[in-house]
């Protein structure tokens, strides 16, 4: 086998944020003596969220087994899945930062299923995946994620048995949606006007709209740039966790990096 160096693109003090999350967690169950350090340890859960390097690779990179770095990674993304804010958390915190609109947006995170597996078939990708619904700043910055449901599962299906609907129309904060959303039972959420032959003022209605929740959709363009979420290999019911885990190393990269 051959080795060699590589990068990867993240900051120095997300790699200490993670290191600190391993240390305190070590510290906290009596699990001090390792075969790699936190620091190390952060070094390879990054390396396998940011690059989606195999567990194999991470093991022969890293010198320890290939069950060692999965165990590793699970307890990695366990522990920052857990720091992710619930729903009512996250729009108390966004209406405290001063937030007077958000984008609510649902991805595909495709994983490796068969096409026999009907309920993670999405239509609409046609492909094999999970859905995650997720809300942003204007700016593209990640406010808070939900779990996973099965890709065949609709967007608007999804805000409701997740009661992002509920939570947004309490909380009385604007909220950009697309055309996915439309019968939304939140005043609160705008979608675009559907139909040919519109009359002006909607198309009108529709670009400014489109030009306000473009930039906070690039949140899904930077969960991507996560390859592991381009195409999970993995049990599609950790996909929620692991969005959740990547979200906030995301924001920490964004805000501390």
């Amino acid at each position: 086998m051959l080795f060699y160096r590589a990068a990867v693109d993240l900051s120095r003090p997300t790699l200490n944020y993670l290191a600190g999350v391993l240390r305190r967690h070590r510290k906290a169950i009596g699990s001090p003596g390792r075969r790699l350090n936190p620091g190390r340890q952060a070094l390879l859960v990054l390396v396998h969220l940011r690059k989606g390097d195999t567990f194999t690779e991470l093991g022969a990179g890293f010198e320890v087994s290939t069950s060692t770095a999965w165990r590793y990674v699970q307890e990695a993304v366990a522990l920052l899945s857990a720091r992710s804010p619930k729903l009512a958390a996250a729009l108390d915190r966004a209406q405290r930062d001063g937030l007077h609109l958000l984008v609510l947006d649902g991805t595909l995170i495709a994983c490796d299923r068969v096409r026999a597996d009907r309920p993670y078939y999405s239509a609409k990708h046609r492909c094999h995946g999970m859905n995650v619904q997720i809300i942003a700043s204007p700016d593209g910055t990640i406010v808070w994620t939900s779990g996973a449901m099965p890709g065949k599962i609709h967007d608007l299906t999804a805000a409701r048995v997740w009661g992002i609907l509920r939570a947004l129309d309490k909380a009385g904060i604007l909220t950009l949606a697309d055309k996915a959303y439309q019968g939304a039972e939140a005043p609160v959420v705008i979608t675009p006007y559907k139909g040919k032959n519109k009359p002006e003022s909607q198309k009108q209605a529709n670009r400014a709209h489109a030009k306000l929740r473009g930039p906070g959709e690039r949140a899904n363009a930077q969960l991507k740039s996560w390859r592991l979420l381009r195409k999970l290999r993995c049990s599609p019911g950790k996909a929620g966790h692991l969005v959740k885990a990547i979200a906030v190393l995301q924001n920490y990269e964004l805000t501390r990096g």
